[in-house]
């Protein structure tokens, strides 16, 4: 029970990632491509970076391709294979999304002494995986 209600104080702190437009699961997303190769990657590929399902992942990148944030490659070899590709306007957003995701993180993890954070950071990642 302690997990679920810290999950969910982070995730209402993370609210205020939405004075750039976006939430943190789209920051996940653009965080993700930015630290791929050529800031592309197979849906299916980011889906299991993130967490989340093929369709999951679909319904999350429908809105942001709207606003330009990502855009679709087709594989040249294999036509069931699509790619997301990280644009220009997504790497500046991300950009100024990221110092905002920074600062909060800061207030959310209080000064850790470096073995603690250690503890801490192996912990999630055993929780969780690791992102990128």
């Amino acid at each position: 029970m302690n997990l679920a209600k810290a999950q969910a104080v982070i995730s209402r702190r993370f609210d205020r990632l939405n004075v750039h437009g976006i939430g943190f699961n789209d920051l996940m997303i653009l965080y993700v491509l930015r630290q791929s190769t050529d800031g592309k990657m197979r849906r299916i590929d980011l889906a299991d970076q993130i967490g989340l399902t093929a369709s999951g992942i679909t319904r999350m990148l429908l809105p942001m391709e709207k606003i330009g944030l990502v855009t679709r490659e087709a594989n040249e070899r294999d036509a069931r294979v699509s790619y997301v590709v990280l644009t220009s306007a997504g790497k500046q957003l991300f950009e100024d999304a990221e110092k905002t995701a920074s600062t909060l993180a800061s207030e959310i993890v209080p000064a850790l002494k470096p073995k603690d954070f250690n503890l801490l950071a192996d912990l999630l990642s055993s929780l969780g995986g690791k992102i990128a």
